[in-house]
């Protein structure tokens, strides 16, 4: 008999619980009336259509978001508080209002969420005073000795062996390219070796000690 007392108790505490939490709450639901929200989110121009924004009632956490034309629709109870959001624009809020058709169109424009962040200087020493000190007691070459070492013989030879074509002897190259491989396609290329007026040429200048 206790536990049949127990529990014939808790059964009235949790339905007089139920009709508390839930019976109001309906009639409430249905005290209110249901409208179809349908909407177009525009760009800060007026003009352009934003995709992919946010549109939902916080009390209820329901909504829906934009598609590619910035077009949305959800229903929605009259009286809700609307929030359309997304990264990158401020935040607008809207009331849903009554209508008697049960439908409402809006338009919302939104504006671009502007945040300007304080300049950052990135240096390798902590403070002024020691970029001072590092810069007095740096050892920096003499000048003389730096131009001495730039006209050095080697080096120079280096840097002309490594030396790129300007655009003038490019174009002498890709033409002299162009002129062998025309000659290579009508015949041999011709071998001053075996000219037998440049072998005169020679004898004659050997003759003439040249």
């Amino acid at each position: 008999m206790t536990n049949n007392k127990y529990f014939a108790k808790l059964g009235i505490a949790l339905l007089i619980a139920f009709i508390i939490n839930v019976i109001p709450s309906n009639l409430i639901a249905q005290s209110q009336k249901i409208v179809q929200l349908t909407g177009v989110v525009l760009g800060e121009d007026g003009n352009t259509e934003l995709p992919g924004i946010h549109v939902y009632v916080p009390a209820y956490g329901r909504g829906t978001t934009t598609n590619a034309y910035g077009y949305f629709s959800m229903p929605a109870l009259v009286g809700d508080h609307v929030v359309i959001s997304s990264v990158g624009f401020i935040k607008k809020q809207f009331v849903v209002p009554d209508s008697e058709n049960g439908r409402v169109n809006a338009i919302f424009q939104m504006e671009t969420d502007t945040v300007y962040l304080q300049n950052i200087d990135i240096t390798p020493y902590l403070s002024e005073k020691m970029f001072k000190q590092v810069l007095l007691t740096m050892n920096l070459p003499e000048q003389d000795k730096m131009i001495g070492n730039r006209l050095d013989g080697n080096t120079l030879a280096a840097m002309a062996r490594n030396m790129p074509y300007d655009a003038s002897l490019n174009a002498s190259y890709y033409f002299n390219q162009q002129l062998y491989y025309m000659q290579d396609s009508y015949g041999p290329r011709s071998n001053p070796f075996l000219n037998p007026f440049n072998w005169a040429k020679f004898i004659k200048s050997l003759d003439n000690k040249k």
